[in-house]
Protein backbone atom coordinates (compact mmCIF):
# COMPACT_ATOMS: atom_id res chain seq x y z
CA UNK A 1 0.00 0.00 0.00
CA UNK A 2 1.32 3.45 -0.93
CA UNK A 3 0.53 5.68 2.05
CA UNK A 4 1.83 8.67 0.09
CA UNK A 5 -1.28 8.34 -2.05
CA UNK A 6 -3.50 8.79 1.04
CA UNK A 7 -5.42 12.00 0.63
CA UNK A 8 -6.89 14.96 2.38
CA UNK A 9 -10.22 15.85 0.78
CA UNK A 10 -10.67 19.38 -0.53
CA UNK A 11 -13.92 21.34 -0.31
CA UNK A 12 -14.78 20.40 -3.92
CA UNK A 13 -14.52 16.69 -3.06
CA UNK A 14 -11.18 16.09 -4.77
CA UNK A 15 -8.42 14.26 -2.97
CA UNK A 16 -4.96 15.74 -2.53
CA UNK A 17 -2.07 13.36 -1.67
CA UNK A 18 -1.04 13.90 1.94
CA UNK A 19 2.67 14.71 1.44
CA UNK A 20 4.07 16.70 -1.46
CA UNK A 21 7.58 17.14 -2.80
CA UNK A 22 8.55 20.81 -2.67
CA UNK A 23 10.68 22.12 -5.55
CA UNK A 24 11.62 25.57 -4.24
CA UNK A 25 15.39 26.18 -4.47
CA UNK A 26 15.74 23.08 -6.63
CA UNK A 27 17.99 24.08 -9.50
CA UNK A 28 16.68 23.80 -13.02
CA UNK A 29 18.21 21.17 -15.25
CA UNK A 30 18.98 17.57 -14.39
CA UNK A 31 18.86 18.11 -10.62
CA UNK A 32 15.17 18.99 -10.76
CA UNK A 33 14.40 16.27 -13.31
CA UNK A 34 16.07 13.64 -11.17
CA UNK A 35 14.54 14.81 -7.86
CA UNK A 36 11.00 14.83 -9.24
CA UNK A 37 11.24 11.56 -11.15
CA UNK A 38 12.97 9.88 -8.19
CA UNK A 39 10.20 11.00 -5.83
CA UNK A 40 7.48 9.69 -8.13
CA UNK A 41 9.22 6.32 -8.43
CA UNK A 42 9.40 6.20 -4.61
CA UNK A 43 5.65 6.68 -4.36
CA UNK A 44 5.18 10.44 -4.11
CA UNK A 45 2.01 11.45 -5.91
CA UNK A 46 2.11 15.19 -5.21
CA UNK A 47 4.59 17.64 -6.76
CA UNK A 48 4.52 21.29 -5.66
CA UNK A 49 6.03 23.93 -7.92
CA UNK A 50 5.77 27.60 -8.90
CA UNK A 51 6.61 29.82 -11.83
CA UNK A 52 9.01 31.95 -9.78
CA UNK A 53 11.14 28.90 -8.94
CA UNK A 54 12.46 29.09 -12.49
CA UNK A 55 12.48 25.33 -12.98
CA UNK A 56 9.05 24.43 -14.36
CA UNK A 57 10.40 22.99 -17.60
CA UNK A 58 12.70 20.69 -15.63
CA UNK A 59 9.94 19.80 -13.19
CA UNK A 60 7.70 18.97 -16.15
CA UNK A 61 10.37 16.69 -17.60
CA UNK A 62 10.73 15.02 -14.21
CA UNK A 63 6.98 14.50 -14.04
CA UNK A 64 6.92 12.92 -17.50
CA UNK A 65 9.91 10.69 -16.70
CA UNK A 66 8.52 9.70 -13.31
CA UNK A 67 5.12 8.79 -14.75
CA UNK A 68 6.77 6.66 -17.41
CA UNK A 69 9.23 4.88 -15.09
CA UNK A 70 6.68 4.35 -12.29
CA UNK A 71 4.13 3.02 -14.76
CA UNK A 72 1.33 5.27 -13.54
CA UNK A 73 -1.13 7.51 -15.34
CA UNK A 74 -1.11 11.31 -15.29
CA UNK A 75 -4.39 11.17 -13.36
CA UNK A 76 -2.63 9.46 -10.44
CA UNK A 77 -0.33 12.45 -9.97
CA UNK A 78 -1.20 15.78 -8.35
CA UNK A 79 0.75 18.76 -9.74
CA UNK A 80 0.61 22.28 -8.29
CA UNK A 81 1.92 25.60 -9.59
CA UNK A 82 1.61 29.18 -8.41
CA UNK A 83 1.05 32.57 -10.02
CA UNK A 84 3.86 35.06 -9.35
CA UNK A 85 3.20 38.56 -8.02
CA UNK A 86 4.08 40.43 -11.23
CA UNK A 87 1.33 38.56 -13.10
CA UNK A 88 -1.63 39.49 -10.90
CA UNK A 89 -4.83 40.76 -12.51
CA UNK A 90 -7.36 39.04 -14.74
CA UNK A 91 -5.69 39.08 -18.16
CA UNK A 92 -2.11 38.71 -16.93
CA UNK A 93 -3.14 35.73 -14.80
CA UNK A 94 -4.63 33.92 -17.78
CA UNK A 95 -1.49 34.58 -19.84
CA UNK A 96 0.80 33.42 -17.02
CA UNK A 97 -1.21 30.24 -16.63
CA UNK A 98 -0.73 29.40 -20.31
CA UNK A 99 3.04 29.79 -19.95
CA UNK A 100 3.15 27.62 -16.83
CA UNK A 101 1.13 24.88 -18.50
CA UNK A 102 3.36 24.99 -21.59
CA UNK A 103 6.56 24.94 -19.50
CA UNK A 104 5.32 21.95 -17.51
CA UNK A 105 4.15 20.20 -20.65
CA UNK A 106 0.78 19.41 -19.12
CA UNK A 107 -2.81 19.65 -20.31
CA UNK A 108 -4.16 20.72 -16.92
CA UNK A 109 -3.07 21.53 -13.37
CA UNK A 110 -4.43 19.80 -10.30
CA UNK A 111 -3.98 22.93 -8.19
CA UNK A 112 -3.17 26.55 -9.02
CA UNK A 113 -2.38 29.03 -6.25
CA UNK A 114 -1.96 32.80 -5.99
CA UNK A 115 1.59 32.79 -4.64
CA UNK A 116 1.35 35.92 -2.45
CA UNK A 117 -1.53 38.33 -1.81
CA UNK A 118 -1.52 41.88 -3.04
CA UNK A 119 -1.37 43.73 0.29
CA UNK A 120 -2.14 47.18 1.68
CA UNK A 121 1.50 48.17 2.25
CA UNK A 122 2.08 48.04 -1.51
CA UNK A 123 -1.30 48.78 -3.13
CA UNK A 124 -4.21 51.05 -2.20
CA UNK A 125 -6.47 48.83 -4.31
CA UNK A 126 -5.06 45.54 -3.01
CA UNK A 127 -8.46 43.93 -2.52
CA UNK A 128 -9.51 44.75 -6.09
CA UNK A 129 -6.25 43.27 -7.42
CA UNK A 130 -6.80 40.05 -5.49
CA UNK A 131 -10.43 39.82 -6.62
CA UNK A 132 -9.52 40.35 -10.29
CA UNK A 133 -6.83 37.69 -10.02
CA UNK A 134 -9.27 35.33 -8.33
CA UNK A 135 -11.86 35.85 -11.08
CA UNK A 136 -9.31 34.49 -13.55
CA UNK A 137 -8.72 31.51 -11.27
CA UNK A 138 -12.46 30.86 -11.15
CA UNK A 139 -12.60 30.95 -14.96
CA UNK A 140 -9.80 28.39 -15.24
CA UNK A 141 -11.52 26.22 -12.66
CA UNK A 142 -14.92 26.33 -14.37
CA UNK A 143 -13.27 25.49 -17.70
CA UNK A 144 -11.67 22.41 -16.12
CA UNK A 145 -8.14 23.51 -16.90
CA UNK A 146 -7.38 23.57 -13.18
CA UNK A 147 -8.98 20.90 -11.00
CA UNK A 148 -8.70 22.92 -7.76
CA UNK A 149 -7.75 26.52 -6.92
CA UNK A 150 -6.39 28.26 -3.88
CA UNK A 151 -3.95 30.75 -2.42
CA UNK A 152 -0.59 30.86 -0.69
CA UNK A 153 0.64 33.08 2.15
CA UNK A 154 -2.80 34.65 2.60
CA UNK A 155 -3.55 35.74 6.15
CA UNK A 156 -7.13 36.02 7.35
CA UNK A 157 -7.67 39.61 6.16
CA UNK A 158 -6.39 38.68 2.71
CA UNK A 159 -8.41 35.47 2.50
CA UNK A 160 -11.78 36.63 3.81
CA UNK A 161 -12.62 38.84 0.78
CA UNK A 162 -12.27 35.78 -1.47
CA UNK A 163 -14.61 33.58 0.54
CA UNK A 164 -18.17 32.90 -0.57
CA UNK A 165 -21.17 34.54 1.09
CA UNK A 166 -22.04 31.44 3.11
CA UNK A 167 -18.72 31.82 4.93
CA UNK A 168 -18.24 35.60 4.98
CA UNK A 169 -21.38 37.75 4.52
CA UNK A 170 -21.16 40.39 1.77
CA UNK A 171 -18.44 38.43 -0.03
CA UNK A 172 -19.02 37.72 -3.72
CA UNK A 173 -16.56 34.97 -4.73
CA UNK A 174 -18.16 32.31 -6.88
CA UNK A 175 -15.74 29.65 -5.65
CA UNK A 176 -13.95 29.85 -2.32
CA UNK A 177 -10.24 29.00 -2.14
CA UNK A 178 -9.74 25.30 -1.46
CA UNK A 179 -6.15 25.57 -0.19
CA UNK A 180 -3.99 28.09 1.65
CA UNK A 181 -0.30 27.19 1.51
CA UNK A 182 1.45 28.73 4.51
CA UNK A 183 4.78 28.61 6.25
CA UNK A 184 4.10 26.07 8.99
CA UNK A 185 6.52 24.19 11.20
CA UNK A 186 7.42 23.74 14.88
CA UNK A 187 8.34 27.17 16.18
CA UNK A 188 6.05 28.93 13.68
CA UNK A 189 2.48 27.65 13.70
CA UNK A 190 0.47 30.70 12.52
CA UNK A 191 -2.42 29.55 14.70
CA UNK A 192 -4.89 32.29 13.77
CA UNK A 193 -4.94 31.72 10.01
CA UNK A 194 -4.59 27.93 10.31
CA UNK A 195 -7.59 27.78 12.65
CA UNK A 196 -9.61 30.04 10.36
CA UNK A 197 -8.84 27.84 7.35
CA UNK A 198 -9.63 24.61 9.12
CA UNK A 199 -12.89 26.01 10.48
CA UNK A 200 -13.97 27.10 7.00
CA UNK A 201 -12.99 24.11 4.90
CA UNK A 202 -9.75 25.48 3.44
CA UNK A 203 -6.98 22.86 3.43
CA UNK A 204 -3.71 24.15 4.87
CA UNK A 205 -0.47 23.10 3.22
CA UNK A 206 2.80 23.74 5.03
CA UNK A 207 5.85 25.06 3.22
CA UNK A 208 9.25 24.90 4.89
CA UNK A 209 8.03 22.13 7.24
CA UNK A 210 11.60 21.63 8.49
CA UNK A 211 11.98 25.29 9.42
CA UNK A 212 14.65 25.91 6.74
CA UNK A 213 16.67 23.13 8.40
CA UNK A 214 16.95 24.98 11.72
CA UNK A 215 14.81 22.36 13.49
CA UNK A 216 16.98 19.44 12.48
CA UNK A 217 19.62 20.10 15.12
CA UNK A 218 17.44 21.58 17.86
CA UNK A 219 18.16 19.61 21.01
CA UNK A 220 14.54 19.38 22.10
CA UNK A 221 13.43 18.06 18.70
CA UNK A 222 16.36 15.63 18.55
CA UNK A 223 15.45 14.25 21.98
CA UNK A 224 11.81 13.67 21.04
CA UNK A 225 12.76 12.13 17.69
CA UNK A 226 15.12 9.70 19.39
CA UNK A 227 12.24 8.34 21.48
CA UNK A 228 10.50 7.24 18.28
CA UNK A 229 13.64 6.07 16.50
CA UNK A 230 13.16 8.60 13.71
CA UNK A 231 14.99 11.65 12.37
CA UNK A 232 14.00 15.19 13.31
CA UNK A 233 12.89 15.70 9.70
CA UNK A 234 10.51 12.75 9.99
CA UNK A 235 9.25 14.13 13.30
CA UNK A 236 8.49 17.50 11.69
CA UNK A 237 6.58 15.93 8.79
CA UNK A 238 4.59 13.65 11.09
CA UNK A 239 3.81 16.55 13.43
CA UNK A 240 2.34 18.56 10.55
CA UNK A 241 0.17 15.62 9.44
CA UNK A 242 -1.17 15.20 12.95
CA UNK A 243 -2.23 18.84 12.83
CA UNK A 244 -4.12 18.06 9.58
CA UNK A 245 -1.65 20.22 7.67
CA UNK A 246 -0.22 18.87 4.42
CA UNK A 247 3.60 19.12 4.54
CA UNK A 248 5.75 19.91 1.49
CA UNK A 249 9.31 18.85 2.38
CA UNK A 250 11.96 19.68 -0.21
CA UNK A 251 15.09 17.73 -1.00
CA UNK A 252 17.14 16.73 -4.02
CA UNK A 253 18.89 13.83 -2.25
CA UNK A 254 17.41 10.38 -2.81
CA UNK A 255 17.88 9.19 0.76
CA UNK A 256 16.27 12.31 2.25
CA UNK A 257 13.40 12.25 -0.26
CA UNK A 258 12.72 8.68 0.88
CA UNK A 259 13.16 9.49 4.57
CA UNK A 260 10.82 12.50 4.48
CA UNK A 261 8.03 10.22 3.27
CA UNK A 262 8.65 7.39 5.73
CA UNK A 263 6.46 8.79 8.51
CA UNK A 264 3.56 6.35 8.74
CA UNK A 265 5.10 3.84 11.13
CA UNK A 266 4.79 5.95 14.26
CA UNK A 267 2.39 8.37 15.94
CA UNK A 268 3.44 11.27 18.15
CA UNK A 269 1.80 11.18 21.57
CA UNK A 270 -0.43 14.01 22.74
CA UNK A 271 2.18 14.93 25.35
CA UNK A 272 4.94 15.22 22.76
CA UNK A 273 2.66 17.11 20.37
CA UNK A 274 2.04 19.64 23.13
CA UNK A 275 5.78 19.91 23.82
CA UNK A 276 6.52 20.57 20.14
CA UNK A 277 3.66 23.06 19.91
CA UNK A 278 5.14 24.98 22.84
CA UNK A 279 8.53 25.53 21.20
CA UNK A 280 9.51 29.22 20.89
CA UNK A 281 9.91 30.93 17.54
CA UNK A 282 12.61 29.35 15.43
CA UNK A 283 13.31 28.60 11.80
CA UNK A 284 10.92 31.23 10.47
CA UNK A 285 11.63 32.86 7.13
CA UNK A 286 10.59 36.32 8.34
CA UNK A 287 8.57 36.79 5.15
CA UNK A 288 5.32 38.39 6.26
CA UNK A 289 2.83 39.01 3.41
CA UNK A 290 2.12 42.41 4.96
CA UNK A 291 5.78 43.40 4.82
CA UNK A 292 7.48 41.75 1.84
CA UNK A 293 8.78 44.02 -0.92
CA UNK A 294 8.39 41.62 -3.84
Amino acid sequence: MNRLADTFVLSNGRGIPCIGLGTWQTASGEEAVEAVSCAIKMGYRHIDGAAIYGNERSVGKGVALGIREAGISREELFVTSKLWNTERGYDRTLDAFEKTLADLGLDYLDLYLIHWPAAAHQFDDWQAINRDTWRAFEKLYHEGRVRSIGVSNFLRHHLEPLMTADVAPMMTADVAPMVDQLEFHPGFMQTDIVSYCQHNGVQVEGWSPLGRGKLLTDGRMVQIAERYGVSTAQLCVRWALQHDVLPLPKSTHEQRIRENADVFGFKITAQDMDAIDALPFMGGSGSSPDEVDF
